[in-house]
């Protein structure tokens, strides 16, 4: 039958024993590094992908903000340029009113100017008439005849002058 010998109790005592020793010494110790490892590249991982997603959350951000930097841009670009626009038409139109007013004032002057020259050489042209007729009469004529004269002759010049003009 079955005969135990004592060499076999003793290594199978001594087998438990380094299991024990083993277990309490090595394999807990090692269990417990690699938990460890196993929880830091966990953790590294985590927060790697936390990185990442942060990342990724900044960049959207970034790219939104770009986004609405350049829309902005544009926006105060189309602002300057109505601006400008306005300003440009704004100072046409005064220089337009300007000229316009220039113009006018010529105008204005041109018809003084002409109307004072007509004046002055119906003077002229009276003096010239009555010194002539004076001439032809003979030097008799007295004060009042050369008034009549030059009364009639700017009567008849007006007439002519008028007559020219509306033509």
């Amino acid at each position: 039958m079955l005969q135990i010998n004592m060499n076999l109790v003793y290594t199978i005592i001594n087998l438990i024993v380094l299991y024990l020793l083993l277990r309490h010494f090595l394999i807990r110790p090692v269990t417990e590094i690699m938990e460890k490892r196993r929880k830091l590249i966990e953790d590294g991982l985590k927060n790697a992908r936390d990185m990442q997603d942060d990342a990724l959350k900044m960049k959207r951000e970034y790219e939104e903000a770009l986004n609405g930097a350049k829309q902005e841009s544009v926006q105060i670009v189309e602002n300057a340029r109505r601006s400008a626009k306005e300003e440009y038409d704004r100072i046409v139109n005064e220089a337009g009113d300007k000229a316009g007013n220039i113009i006018e004032s010529a105008k204005e002057t041109v018809r003084i100017e002409r109307e004072k020259t007509m004046n002055e050489l119906k003077s002229e042209i009276a003096g010239l008439a009555a010194m002539a007729a004076a001439k032809v009469i003979g030097g008799q004529a007295g004060e009042q005849m050369d008034r009549g004269l030059y009364d009639q002759f700017l009567k008849e010049a007006g007439e002519d002058n008028d007559n020219k003009e509306g033509e």
